[in-house]
């Protein structure tokens, strides 16, 4: 009994595992295309029951953290194992296999969707509990996903020393910063039904305040 319900459970895994294969670049192709509505979509779902939710696209914390593993992937083929992983002086230590530093990177980029959401709650002027705070964060994951992966690979890129590899590295991060923005931009404007300059400053708040957070954290690894 108990090996017929691992090779059920081995089945079920086999089959979500592969299933991304279709998911992944159709949720990416969504998101790149119309990232505000898919942050809607996302809304909307999570009003459905569980068996309902996301059955056309991956939910969207399973998108950031695919978008992670398809980043470090490339860094794997074309530099192979980051210094972090091979690094042993100080905090270095605690990331000492590719799990740990990919479960690190997941809680870096997941900081972004985080306080971008709690301050939209709280413009809202919503009281903050987990319930409040699950349906922006799902909906950031969705923007912060395609941003993830873009960063990813223009750190790879600097990786490579390859000569072209720096003016593309920063042209990939400033587009992918700037995109990023835009959205936050939209997103805070509709949601808060002000006008896209009110969204701006809101957004960009929400920036200054992610990477002042994420430059606090990233050098104690570097």
């Amino acid at each position: 009994m108990h090996f017929a319900q691992l090779l059920k459970s081995l089945d079920e895994l086999l089959y979500e595992i592969m299933s991304w294969l279709v998911f992944y670049p159709a949720t990416l192709w969504r998101v790149l295309r119309h990232p505000v509505r898919m942050m809607d979509y996302s809304d909307r779902e999570l009003h459905e029951s569980d068996e309902e939710q996301y059955t056309d696209t991956l939910p969207p914390p399973l998108f950031l953290l695919v978008s992670l593993l398809l980043s470090h992937g490339l860094e794997l083929a074309l530099i192979g194992d980051s210094p972090l992983v091979a690094s042993k002086q100080g905090l270095d230590a605690l990331i000492d296999d590719d799990t740990s530093l990919i479960i690190l990177r997941l809680v870096i980029f997941s900081l972004f969707p985080l306080i971008f959401a709690v301050r939209m709650v709280r413009l809202r002027g919503v009281k903050l509990t987990r319930d409040t705070l699950r349906q922006p964060f799902y909906a950031q994951c969705y923007a912060a996903a395609p941003f993830a992966l873009a960063i990813g690979i223009a750190g790879t890129l600097i990786g490579t020393h390859w000569d072209w590899a720096p003016t593309a590295s920063l042209a990939i991060a400033t587009v992918a910063l700037l995109l990023y923005g835009l959205v936050q931009t939209r997103w805070f404007a509709e949601h808060l039904k002000k006008p896209l300059w009110a969204g701006f400053g809101h957004a960009s708040v929400g920036m200054i305040q992610s990477l002042i957070v994420v430059l606090i954290v990233t050098p104690f690894f570097a």
